[in-house]
């Protein structure tokens, strides 16, 4: 999926988080949570199946840590486990993308307000929430943890929408690394980007100059 074609840049962009300003987890990572909930080290593809199949409504705030890591594990972990396998799970998610940061910081630099939509568990959302990029480039942001609700469901848009103060939502331009997700921005009328990683399409999208 491409950017639509406008003359000019958006008035406002909302930037999904991870596979856009986060990076994706590696391999060591994964083999570190899956060693730590107890796996067999040559089983990643099923313990990466047990995380996600339960993430949805974990990331909807409909599932505490506890709940979550019950239905991934199949048993209630204690506390201090329970406590590791977040951290570790949080850890993973935490690393950006230096480009991508770079350009945001010639976006913010040039006035275009930016607003981050993540669909994100509570404790993830609050280490995001206080990093330094956040408190220093995005106007608002939004995580379905706190909204009750994940992308591609149309009310996590309306959200971020709402926020940008625009009445033409063509106007705003919306960036995901998933298809599902910037097709269900499109059907509200945004601009979309999918992006793969092309650094020039965000700072095209953007309407950023390089340097």
């Amino acid at each position: 999926m491409s950017t639509s074609h406008t003359t000019t840049g958006p008035d406002a962009v909302i930037l999904d988080y991870n596979g856009v300003l986060g990076r994706q987890p590696s391999s060591d990572q994964w083999h570190r949570l899956a060693r730590l909930a107890g796996w067999p080290e040559d089983d990643i593809a099923s313990f990466q199946t047990a995380f996600w199949n339960a993430r949805e409504p974990y990331d909807a705030g409909r599932l505490s840590d506890l709940a979550y890591w019950a239905r991934v594990l199949g048993y209630h972990p204690g506390s201090r486990l329970l406590r590791e396998l977040r951290d570790v799970d949080t850890a993973m998610w935490t690393t950006t993308d230096d480009r991508v940061l770079a350009v945001l910081e010639r976006a913010h630099h040039n006035g275009l307000p930016l607003f981050l939509l993540s669909n994100a568990p509570a404790h993830l959302s609050d280490i995001l929430d206080a990093t330094d990029w956040c408190h220093r480039l995005m106007t608002s942001a939004f995580y379905s943890a706190r909204l009750q609700t994940v992308k591609p469901d149309p009310a996590a848009y309306r959200h971020a929408l709402a926020a940008t103060g625009t009445t033409d939502p063509h106007r705003v331009l919306f960036v995901d690394d998933r298809a599902d997700n910037c097709r269900a921005a499109e059907n509200l009328g945004l601009r979309t980007l999918h992006y793969t990683g092309r650094i020039t399409d965000l700072e095209a999208a953007l309407a950023v100059t390089t340097g």
